[in-house]
């Protein structure tokens, strides 16, 4: 989650000791305390205080997002709930009136940008239980939010990821080189090597139009559905960016993509969003393009984050797993 060198648990004492002296910050009770609830691209906290009050605080990865990329990402949240599209947390501005804030303390190397979210009450979908409903609702929130990226004019200067094939596969990619990752052996590498050079080929004739690429939630998961009695609530913006519409399905069954069940997830979603939005029968041929590019971006996310603990317990037979999962699409594709 961080670019230091330094081991996780001294990096996580570090973050715990900033969060606890961001919060003067924000009019956030004098006796409230700091909770660690997440650790991946940011550390996220839980704040509470005797009361009844509770807030989300992110303290963001250095050099994962700027400044602007988070006001950007702001921006999106705020327009989605305002107009009504899909509910989202709502933010507290600091004191200083800024929503952004910015924070440092001593054996970290760079200063973090930190934004304190409202608590959302609610639980996500039991992933134990029939899912298919859950998914044909994210399909339904995922084609209202892209009808909206699509209508809706964007502030100058907007700043967000960009997840396309050079965001995975490039010279720079933005979660690292997939062929860095644990157990990716001649053998792997030799089937995911045709798998990216298939991906690449199929993307561009594919192509970019508005209709099909624009903005994205990117990581629209089970796990980012808040549910309550008052509606459901969609969480987690961080990494909104520019990408394929049908990107937001892949993303949906991030790490689950050979569960047997992902062709009734599919079906599901695919019905959920066509309760919205139009979506061809040539967009649906290449769901599973996008399935395949998410994969080789998590192979590649687990090695570059091999530092924190979910990608530690995911990284046993992942590599494996996407080889498998490539070969099978290649033999589907003749």
């Amino acid at each position: 989650m961080d670019g230091s060198d330094l081991p996780l648990e001294r990096l996580l004492e570090h973050l715990q000791e900033l969060a606890e002296k961001a919060l003067v910050f924000w009019d956030v009770p004098k006796d409230a305390t700091v909770r660690l609830i997440n650790v991946s691209e940011n550390a996220t906290y839980l704040v509470e205080a005797p009361g009844g009050y509770k807030s989300i605080l992110r303290v963001h990865r250095e050099n994962y997002h700027t400044r602007r990329a988070i006001e950007c990402e702001l921006s999106w949240l705020d327009a989605l709930r305002s107009e009504e599209v899909v509910a989202t947390p709502g933010y507290y501005i600091g004191k200083d009136g800024q929503p952004i804030q910015e924070a440092r303390v001593d054996g970290l190397p760079d200063p973090r940008f930190l934004v304190l979210f409202h608590f959302v009450e609610g639980d996500a979908p039991d992933e134990t239980s029939d899912m298919t409903g859950g998914y044909e609702e994210l399909g339904a929130i995922a084609a209202c939010c892209h009808e909206h990226a699509i209508r809706w004019k964007k502030p100058d200067r907007f700043e967000r990821l960009t997840w396309d094939v050079d965001a995975v596969f490039g010279a720079n990619p933005t979660w690292g080189n997939w062929r860095d990752a644990p157990e990716v052996t001649q053998d792997v590498g030799d089937v995911l090597e045709r798998v990216e050079a298939t991906i690449g080929k199929r993307l561009q004739v594919y192509g970019k139009a508005p209709e099909r690429y624009n903005l994205i939630h990117a990581d629209m998961r089970l796990a980012n559905l808040l549910i309550d009695g008052n509606g459901t609530r969609l969480i987690d913006f961080d990494d909104c960016g520019f990408g394929w519409f049908l990107y937001d399905f892949a993303a949906a069954i991030s790490f689950i993509e050979d569960d047997p069940r992902i062709p009734d997830f599919k079906a599901a979603w695919l019905k959920g969003y066509r309760s919205v939005r139009h979506l061809s029968a040539e967009d649906e041929a290449e769901i599973d393009t996008f399935i395949m590019l998410r994969r080789m971006a998590l192979l590649a996310w687990i090695g570059s984050h091999i530092e924190a603990p979910e990608p530690q317990e995911l990284a046993p037979g992942f590599a494996a797993t996407t080889a498998r999962l490539g070969q099978d699409w290649l033999d589907s594709l003749g």
